[in-house]
C-alpha cells in the first residue's frame, strides 16, 4: 500500500505464501561471522586475551600464582630440613668412603691400574721375552714408585685381570671344541684357578713372615706378579687348539721358561732388598732362605701353569 511517500508491504506469515515472494539471504553485518563457515575464528579474541594477560603481568608475562609446594619449601622450617638432610648424606657418604677405603684401598688400586697402550704393549714383550730385559730396578719420584704407565718395570693389575678374564674364555672354548662345555665345568675351571691363586698368595705372605723379611712388597703386588702367568696360559692352550698338543708344549715351555726368568729378576730386587741396596751379595743363612724363598716363588709359576692348562688340550 502506498501512502504518500510511504511504501508499506505487507508480512507474509509461515504456510501463507505471498505474491512472487523469494528467499532472501540476510547480509552479513559487521561482527557477524560467514554463515558458509564451518568453524569460528577466535584467533583475534584469544590474542585480545593474551594481551590482557600480558598487559596485567609485571614483566609483560602473564602472572602465575605461587603453588603450595613453592609455599612450603619458601618456609623457614622446611630450609633447615634440607639443610640437615643434605648434612646427614654428606656424612653418610664420607663413613662409607672411609669403610670401603679401610677393606678394598680403592686409591692404591687406582695406581695399578693407570696404564696405557704403550705401556701394555712392553709390559707383554717382557713377559714372553724377559732375557733382552737389563734395567729390572723400579723408578720412584720423591719416595714413591712412578705409575706402570711411566715404568714398565712396575706392576699393575690390567694385564693379570684381563689375562684372567681371557684365560675363564679361552677354556670355555676349549672345552666346547670337545663338546664338554658345561657352565658348572666352566665356573669350577674359574673358581679353581682363583684359589690357587689365593693360596699362593696366602703361603708367600706366610713364608715371608717366617723368614723375617723387611720388603715393601705388597700383598697386591704378588696378585699382580702371580697373576701374569695367565699370560702364558693362553697363549699355550690357543696353540694347542690350533696346531695340537705339539704346539701346546712348545708354547707353553717357552712361556713356562720366561715366566721363571722374570719372576726371579723382579723378586730378587724386592726379597733381597738389602743385598741389592748394598750391591754386594751377602752371605748368610737369611740370604739363603730369601735366596730359596724367591726360587720356590719363581719355580712354582712353571707347575701351575701346566696343571691349570694341560687337561683343556686333548
Amino acid at each position: 500500500y502506498r501512502v504518500g511517500a510511504l511504501e508499506f508491504r505487507g508480512v507474509h506469515c509461515v504456510g501463507m505464501p505471498g505474491p512472487a515472494s523469494k528467499r532472501r539471504v540476510p547480509v552479513s553485518q559487521a561482527g557477524m561471522t560467514d554463515p558458509h563457515q564451518l568453524f569460528d575464528d577466535t584467533s583475534s579474541d584469544q590474542s585480545r586475551c593474551y594481551g590482557a594477560q600480558r598487559a596485567s603481568g609485571d614483566l609483560g608475562y602473564p602472572t602465575t600464582t605461587s603453588s603450595p609446594q613453592a609455599d612450603f619449601l619458601a618456609h623457614p622450617v622446611s630450609n633447615m630440613a634440607v639443610a640437615y638432610g643434605s648434612s646427614l648424606a654428606a656424612q653418610g657418604k664420607e663413613l662409607v668412603d672411609k669403610n670401603i677405603d679401610r677393606f678394598i684401598p680403592v686409591t692404591k688400586l687406582k695406581y695399578y691400574f693407570a696404564v696405557d697402550t704403550v705401556y701394555v704393549g712392553k709390559k707383554l714383550g717382557l713377559l714372553v721375552f724377559p732375557y733382552l730385559h737389563q734395567d729390572w730396578e723400579v723408578q720412584y719420584q720423591q719416595d714413591t714408585p712412578v705409575a706402570p704407565r711411566f715404568d714398565v718395570n712396575a706392576p699393575d693389575l690390567y694385564i693379570p685381570a684381563m689375562a684372567f678374564i681371557t684365560y675363564i674364555l679361552v677354556a670355555g672354548l676349549a672345552l666346547g671344541t670337545q663338546d664338554r662345555f658345561s657352565p658348572d665345568l666352566l665356573g669350577l675351571q674359574a673358581s679353581s684357578a682363583l684359589a690357587w691363586l689365593t693360596l699362593e698368595v696366602m703361603a708367600i705372605l706366610l713364608s715371608l713372615y717366617l723368614v723375617t723379611v723387611n720388603t715393601d712388597l705388597t700383598t697386591i703386588d704378588l696378585v699382580a706378579f702371580l697373576g701374569y702367568k695367565y699370560v702364558g696360559m693362553i697363549g699355550g692352550v690357543l696353540m694347542g687348539l690350533l696346531f695340537g698338543k705339539i704346539g701346546y708344549y712348545l708354547v707353553l715351555g717357552w712361556c713356562c721358561v720366561s715366566i721363571f726368568v722374570f719372576m726371579i729378576r723382579t723378586l730378587r730386587l724386592k726379597i733381597l732388598a738389602e743385598a741389592a741396596a748394598e750391591g754386594v751379595p751377602v752371605r748368610g743363612a737369611r740370604n739363603q732362605l730369601r735366596m730359596y724363598l724367591t726360587m720356590a716363588v719363581a719355580a712354582a709359576q712353571p707347575l701351575l701353569m701346566y696343571w691349570l692348562t694341560f687337561h683343556l688340550v686333548r
